[in-house]
């Protein structure tokens, strides 16, 4: 029993250890990775222009060899590695991503543009594709939004518990 309650503390301060090196970690990756994407915007221009001037192998194949050197690398850094194997992995609806939305943007303009529409019947099309993501969206951005509102009262609280015994009740989110 003695040797449970000595490693009690000594395993969180292992847990103290790991935590603060992930955290320092995660910050010199997210350095890397942004130094990277920096360097990759314009690269990434060059390769392009250089590929409209001069026909490669196939077209834009300059460019998309910049794409798989950033591809690769962006594994090689791996910012989130201090979370893999977590059973707790957010499951993403292709549909709300950013090549989701764009490609779902693009066909309502082709479609748009298929039909002969106009500018202004263009713009009301997409007009009525962003309000319908929005629709859709809508109930995740209100929890969040109530998560954040509650996370913000418990901060507060916590740092002034003073504070939060004379003020109204919070009006809802909305």
């Amino acid at each position: 029993m003695n040797s449970e309650i000595s490693s009690g503390p000594e395993n969180h301060r292992a847990d103290r250890w790991r935590f603060l090196r992930d955290v320092l970690v995660f910050q010199l990756k997210m350095l890397l990775d942004n130094i990277r994407d920096f360097a990759l915007m314009p690269i990434t221009l060059v390769a392009a222009g250089i590929d409209l001037i001069s026909k490669g192998d196939r077209e834009g194949a300059l460019f998309y060899k910049v794409l798989r050197w950033g591809s690769h690398s962006e594994r090689v850094i791996d910012v989130y590695s201090a979370i893999e194997g977590d059973d707790n992995d957010l499951k993403i609806n292709r549909s709300y991503t950013v090549d989701g939305v764009i490609a779902r943007l693009e066909g309502v303009l082709v479609r748009e543009y298929e039909k002969g529409g106009t500018a202004a019947s263009i713009k009301a099309a997409m007009d009525r594709a962003i309000d319908q993501l929005h629709a859709e969206t809508n109930r995740p951005r209100q929890a969040a939004q109530n998560v954040v509102n509650r996370t913000v009262v418990k901060l507060r609280d916590t740092i002034d518990p003073e504070r939060g015994k004379n003020d109204p009740p919070a009006p809802p989110a909305g």
